[in-house]
């Protein structure tokens, strides 16, 4: 089993020093899903959620997260990120989100990718939780990392 590279010799919390890292062009995919009632996808795709446009809502929530990731979770260094993409997917059984970041650095955004699946679907749940008292996020995933010469 591979070691905790975020712990110290005592077993303490601390920040990884990549300063001798290349940077990178690194991508990383993630998704995850809420599971939703037949009445609140028809709501989604009628466009008829009391609180207002979930969709967009969602994509933008997730953008703002992906962001934001050092600064709610711990030990997270701040990257500078060169790009985003959050889709929003209404299925019959519920949403699918499916997140892309990009940067080039010397870490990975796989954090800031899964962060942005997790607030999006939050955000989903926060605008249809008056309307549907069933919701279920789960299978948060990361499906893809990469990195190549920039």
């Amino acid at each position: 089993m591979a070691s905790f590279t975020h712990l110290d010799g005592q077993g303490r919390a601390h920040m990884i020093d990549i300063s001798a890292k290349p940077p990178l062009k690194r991508t990383a995919v993630a998704r995850g899903h809420i599971a939703l009632q037949p009445a609140t996808v028809a709501l989604l795709r009628g466009g008829g959620v009391p609180k207002g446009d979930a969709i967009a809502t969602a994509r933008l929530a997730g953008i703002m997260a992906a962001k934001r990731t050092p600064e709610i979770i711990p030990l997270c260094h701040p990257i500078l990120l060169s790009h985003i993409a959050v889709a929003v997917a209404v299925e019959d059984a519920g949403v699918t989100v499916t997140a892309t970041v990009s940067c080039t650095g010397a870490t990975g955004v796989e954090m800031e990718a899964l962060t942005a699946v997790s607030a999006a679907l939050l955000s989903v749940y926060d605008m249809c939780k008056a309307v549907d008292k069933t919701m279920i996020i789960s299978a948060i995933s990361l499906l893809e990392k990469r990195k190549e010469q920039p």
